[in-house]
């Protein structure tokens, strides 16, 4: 197979799940959200959603591999910090972790909330918006989320280098999810994903398939910390993360995740 060939193919499959999964939003998604706010529960919407995700990974030929000494803490509220190199880490992320659903809730930029359905869909379900130029918004933003945790049990992803890494490193982590974790007094659980920038080569607008391996690293408990321990906290995720990331993919011989 040819690399003009494979190009051709990449497109095609990308073309074809953006234009899926875009009909798939505008078609399931006002469905679900009055559903929602009639019954007052997003569990609905976070169906729709796993199944949008697993179709679009599946047109796009993306795979995954879970592995790690640690796990998926289902049984308390916990903060799940994750490294951020591709836009096909989030989606692949959603899935790990879908055994949280429906207390899983991310914070997430607040010009999200702009878009149509999806911003909506977030509102829903309680997913926690933060402007980072406004100190007071982030700290009320913050505030709820600690509330979130310690009343319903809910647990966030967060990428806490706050932008994409251009270059695979992993950049300077920002303290807002560490302060959270302070507040709320709940553990975080370090996660790396490795590979997801194969899958959008630099360049080029297309997603390429490609297996990605999603690491669980150790509880790293925050009860009985205070915010003098922020930056001793933040040194210690980083470095698990980091240790992770060296490790590279999963064995090969691995089966990948089912989708």
């Amino acid at each position: 197979m040819t690399p003009h060939f494979k190009a051709t193919v990449a497109a095609i499959r990308t073309i074809t799940a953006y234009v899926v999964i875009a009909s798939y939003i505008l078609l399931a998604g006002p469905p679900g959200m009055l559903w929602a706010m009639v019954t007052g529960r997003p569990d609905l919407l976070y169906t729709l959603s796993v199944f949008g995700v697993r179709m679009g990974l599946l047109i796009t030929g993306i795979r995954y591999v879970v592995t790690g000494p640690g796990r998926i803490e289902t049984g308390r509220a916990a903060i799940y910090c994750v490294n951020h190199a591709s836009n096909v880490e989030p989606p692949i992320v959603f899935l790990t972790v879908r055994g949280l659903f429906p207390r899983l809730k991310m914070i997430y930029k607040k010009e999200v909330r702009k878009l149509p359905v999806f911003g909506k869909v977030l509102e829903i379900g309680r997913f926690v918006p933060i402007d980072r130029n406004n100190r007071e918004q982030s700290a009320r933003a913050l505030e709820q989320a600690a509330r979130q945790m310690n009343e319903d049990g809910d647990s966030f992803v967060v990428f806490p280098e706050g932008t994409r890494s251009r270059t695979g490193e992993l950049l300077p982590f920002k303290k807002g999810a560490f302060l959270l974790a302070l507040m709320a007094q709940t553990p975080i659980v370090p996660m790396a994903v490795i590979g997801a920038r194969g899958a959008m080569r630099k360049g080029s607008p297309w997603i390429w398939p490609t297996t990605v391996t999603v690491r669980i690293g150790t509880l790293v408990e925050t009860a009985g910390l205070t915010l003098d321990d922020r930056d001793a906290l933040i040194e210690r995720v980083r470095g698990q993360i980091a240790s992770m990331l060296a490790e590279g993919p999963a064995d090969a011989g691995r089966p990948p995740h089912a989708l």
